[in-house]
């Protein structure tokens, strides 16, 4: 009996001291009930973060479209590090057209959220979307040139010539019709402009006959001065444009792309956005800074082939310009634009919201 007490007695106090020593769970909680809650709260936080943080990235996936030429071509080392996977921050998609009228459906459709395209559509298609879209930056000023074999010795020796051209209704036409007025040439009577429906028409007509003069968008002047040496530029639209600017108070820019965004995607994803636009710039810098691995890559999205893409790169005028000089550019250039037709910019000039101005 007494082993059996003393044995009864050692359990007990034994038990009492596991007990004691590591205690429930709820004792632990009694005993420092704010280490506890904090702990747990921490947690909570952390894991909240995460989940927003995640989720934030899944929502922001940014499809991109461009079309083929110049304003695609600004975008291949972007394009090149979101294929090898050297961007992890949100979710990039990016398609090349070859024709304009395939983008602004896929905008108004909401099957992309960013799109590279001429300067007068984004205004037509903020009136027509009633505000729906916005302007991000401009990435390319004017890529127009009169290509010929003659030599001329300023705009008004254009009198009497006949211009192949291409673009009716559109920037080439507007452009062109603006730079003869200032130089007191009448498009109508003093000049002879046949329109044809695709660049390449202008090309083969311009190679067909030795008097031809040709307006043309980069990267067809340099096929056509590879396809035949006796061509030449004759005039440069974007330095003929500059030079009608000196001593005005208003002054403007020959632009040809932008980039636009749905505005209420730009809305929901301003950092997502933020962040494109900085890839964006990184990538124009790099096509203009480097040459010859921009050629390759623009061979490989098969915009134009390399030897084309390198002579050509120079004379696209790909830049990236954002914020208030973005806005100023664009709104004297949508403004000459109006004055020639108000139907290019959608029948009036777009109000402040179309200028997407990123706040600090």
């Amino acid at each position: 009996m007494k082993k059996r007490s003393l044995l009864a007695g050692s359990l007990l106090i034994l038990s009492l001291l596991f007990t004691a020593c590591t205690g429930t769970k709820e004792d632990q909680i009694v005993e420092n009930p704010e280490t506890a809650v904090n702990e747990e709260v921490s947690q909570e936080v952390v894991t909240e973060a995460q989940k927003e943080e995640e989720t934030s990235k899944k929502m922001a996936e940014i499809r991109t479209v461009a079309l083929k030429g110049p304003t695609a071509m600004g975008m291949v080392d972007f394009m090149k590090k979101n294929d090898q996977g050297e961007l992890t921050d949100y979710t990039y998609n990016f398609s090349i057209v070859s024709a304009v009228d395939e983008v602004a459906p896929l905008l108004v459709k909401k099957e992309v959220d960013i799109a590279a395209i001429p300067a007068n559509l984004a205004s037509v298609l903020y009136h027509n979307t009633e505000g729906e879209i916005q302007v991000l930056a401009i990435n390319t000023l004017g890529v127009l040139y009169l290509v010929g074999a003659e030599e001329l010795e300023g705009i008004d020796s254009l009198k009497g010539k006949t211009i192949y051209a291409s673009g009716k209704g559109a920037t080439p036409e507007y452009a062109l019709n603006y730079i003869l007025q200032e130089n007191g040439i009448d498009p109508n009577t003093e000049v002879t402009i046949e329109w044809k429906s695709e660049h390449t028409e202008c090309l083969t007509s311009l190679l067909a006959k030795e008097d031809a003069i040709a307006l043309l968008p980069q990267p067809f002047v340099t096929t056509a001065l590879v396809k035949n040496e006796a061509l030449k530029v004759i005039f440069d639209l974007n330095k003929e444009w500059e030079k009608l600017q000196e001593g005005k108070e208003e002054k403007s820019a020959l632009l040809t792309g932008v980039i636009v965004g749905r505005k209420e995607f730009i809305e929901e994803n301003q950092e997502a956005v933020k962040a494109y636009l900085k890839h964006y710039e990184n990538s124009v810098a790099f096509v203009n800074e480097n040459i010859d691995e921009a050629a390759v890559l623009v061979e490989e999205y098969d915009i134009v082939p390399k030897e084309i893409a390198q002579k050509a790169i120079p004379g696209c005028n790909i830049v990236y310009i954002d914020g208030i000089k973005m806005k100023e550019q664009l709104s004297g250039y949508l403004k000459v634009l109006q004055q020639q037709n108000p139907k290019a910019v959608g029948g009036k000039l777009p109000e402040e919201l179309f200028y997407y101005i990123a706040k600090e």
